[in-house]
C-alpha cells in the first residue's frame, strides 16, 4: 500500500471482479442442478420402462417358455424389486440436488447481499416445497413404484399358478 492510499481501490475492485465470478458459477450451477433432476427422471422412466417390459414378457410368455410358475414368479418380483432400486436412487439424487440448490441460492444470497444490499434476492423458504418441480418427481417417481407393487399383489402374482 501506498501513502496515499492507492492499492484499497485495486483490492476493492479484484474482491468485485472474484463475487461476480463466484456469482457467474452459481448461477451455472444452479442451472445444471434444475436441469439434473430432467435427466434423472429419464434415466428412471427409461430402465423401468425396460424392466416393467422384461417382467410383462415373463408373467405372458412364462408358460410357452416351460419355466415353472414359481420361478416366473420369483423373476417378476426380482425385476420389479430392481424397479424399486433404481427409484430409490433416482429419488436420493433428486434429494440432493434439492440440498445443493437450496446451498446454492443461499451463497447466491449471501453474495448479493455483500454487494448489492440486504434483501435484493429472497433466500429459499422450505414452505415453498410445493412450487418446487423436484417435490412433484419424487411423488411421480414413487407413486409409479406403489402402483407396480399393488398391481403386482393383486392382479399379477395371483393369476400365475
Amino acid at each position: 500500500m501506498t501513502v496515499s492510499g492507492e492499492a484499497e481501490p485495486q483490492v476493492d475492485a479484484v474482491r468485485k471482479d472474484f463475487a461476480l465470478e463466484r456469482y457467474r458459477y452459481i448461477l451455472q450451477q444452479i442451472h445444471a442442478v434444475n436441469e439434473n433432476a430432467y435427466r434423472f427422471l429419464a434415466i428412471y422412466q427409461t430402465v423401468a420402462t425396460a424392466l416393467v417390459g422384461a417382467a410383462l414378457a415373463l408373467f405372458v410368455g412364462y408358460r410357452k417358455w416351460g419355466i415353472e410358475p414359481d420361478t416366473a414368479r420369483g423373476g417378476v418380483i426380482g425385476l420389479l424389486v430392481l424397479v424399486t432400486v433404481v427409484a430409490a436412487f433416482t429419488m436420493m439424487l433428486i434429494v440432493v440436488g434439492a440440498i445443493a440448490w437450496v446451498d446454492y441460492r443461499n451463497e447466491e444470497c449471501d453474495i448479493t447481499d455483500e454487494m448489492i444490499g440486504v434483501g435484493f434476492r429472497k433466500r429459499p423458504r422450505t414452505g415453498n416445497l410445493f412450487r418446487w418441480y423436484e417435490t412433484y418427481l419424487l411423488l411421480f417417481i414413487l407413486a409409479s413404484v406403489v402402483a407396480m407393487w399393488l398391481l403386482l399383489g393383486f392382479f399379477v402374482l395371483p393369476t400365475m399358478k
